[in-house]
């Protein structure tokens, strides 16, 4: 039971990192995709905003899901970490490179360096979502072996697994082009709003596309998983279905009421549905169940306590900084003022934005120079008479 419980939560921060983190991953296909600098510069600031608050938080629930793994399932973890090493130290350098191109592109000064970052960014947002795809379609269709001595490239390259992996990236691009469609009805820019509300529809489709071939192919690759699915799954399997309809329904309406909720709804049960579809089973095609390798029962009675208290701790922390997020706090006000930067800082606020702009060298010069204080003239005393018996005329 505590076993069945601990996979449970592994399996709830997994879908918390999919729906969370990987709508920021979306962001970078549709950053690549705006087209070039004068066009897309509004879609890319409009990305930029909605990212920049929040795009290192999310991570919080991949270390979550790492932890557990490796603490209440080490044995299955191992043999993962083994047989797909390549993907996932490829995933793991796509999220080391895309942080880094998103937060130097906004330090650059010079275009060609400005438009290498994007590029890293942008490249980088696809490598990840895509090598975490294959990975866990290497998990579903048998691939990973019990004793992995080593890794394997024919793991993770099977018709399952490389399409699970553009299923993963056509998610994440769903879900971004989605939640930017909310954003910018809440900014009330019209022309975005249209703008990515047909990027969202055309990602719906090719998802919907996607989730119905990967499904064909688990026939050959695994039929046992693909019973299930369409046995004690199938529910799950429909709520996931009539989500992304409803979604496509409400966006060619323009109700946007509650799309974003639709939308994380259907991919979380797409999640949940593997995850039923595969239980007891952690390696399909193995012996490794949830009872079978986790640790010991005192073990995983400390996981679960452990994980109540990381989401007491982390939840309002979250929900707060959503909130502040939703309501624009964490940004500059339009219709304030422009603010005036402290020595030491880079410059005045960019009232569209937000940010901080840069300084001329005149500017910072000023800066540097302390302004010297008004001086006060002193009439120095006028002399009057002559000789030892002079007087002085104040």
């Amino acid at each position: 039971m505590a076993a069945a419980a601990v996979g449970g939560i592994l399996l709830a921060s997994v879908t918390l990192y999919a729906v969370l983190g990987g709508a920021d991953f979306g962001g970078g296909l549709w950053d690549l995709l705006a087209g070039g600098d004068r066009r897309g510069r509004a879609p890319r600031a409009l990305i930029e905003e909605s990212i920049t608050p929040v795009w290192e938080a999310n991570h919080v629930w991949l270390i979550f899901d790492l932890v557990i793994f490796w603490t209440a399932f080490p044995h299955a973890f191992a043999a993962v970490m083994t047989t797909a090493a390549l993907p996932l130290w490829l995933a793991v350098a796509g999220i080391v490179l895309r942080g880094a191109g998103f937060a130097f592109r906004e330090e650059l000064s010079r275009l060609p360096q400005q438009r290498a970052a994007g590029a890293t960014f942008a490249f980088s947002s696809l490598l990840t979502p895509f090598f975490m795809g294959t990975v866990v379609g290497a998990i579903a269709s048998g691939q990973i072996p019990a004793n992995a001595g080593h890794a394997s490239l024919s793991a993770w390259t099977s018709a399952t697994s490389l399409l699970t992996g553009l299923l993963f990236v056509a998610a994440c691009s769903y879900l971004a082009a989605v939640y930017l469609v909310g954003e910018a009805a809440r900014r009330g820019d019209r022309r975005l709003q249209d703008y990515f509300t047909r990027r969202a529809q055309a990602a719906a489709i090719v998802t919907g596309a996607l989730s119905l071939a990967a499904l064909a192919e688990l026939h050959t690759s695994n039929p046992a998983l693909f019973s299930h699915l369409t046995g004690r799954a199938l529910p799950l399997v429909i709520i996931a279905g009539l989500s992304g309809l409803a979604v496509l329904t409400l966006l060619t309406a323009s109700r946007l009421s509650g799309i974003r909720v639709l939308a994380g709804l259907g991919v979380a049960a797409v999640i949940w549905g593997w995850g039923v579809a595969q239980y007891p089973e952690l390696l399909p095609g193995t012996t490794m169940t949830l009872t079978d390798t986790g640790t010991p029962h005192a073990t995983l009675i400390a996981i679960i306590w452990l994980s109540a208290a990381a989401i007491l701790i982390v939840g309002p922390a979250y929900a707060l900084l959503f909130s502040l997020q939703g309501r624009q706090v964490l940004q500059a006000n339009d219709a304030g003022a422009r603010f005036h930067a402290q020595p030491g800082s880079r410059g005045e606020g960019d009232r569209r934005t937000g940010r901080l702009t840069r300084l001329t060298r005149g500017e910072l010069r000023q800066w540097r120079r302390p302004a010297s204080p008004q001086r006060t003239e002193v009439r120095r005393p006028r002399p009057t008479g002559t000789g030892h018996g002079q007087t002085h005329d104040p």
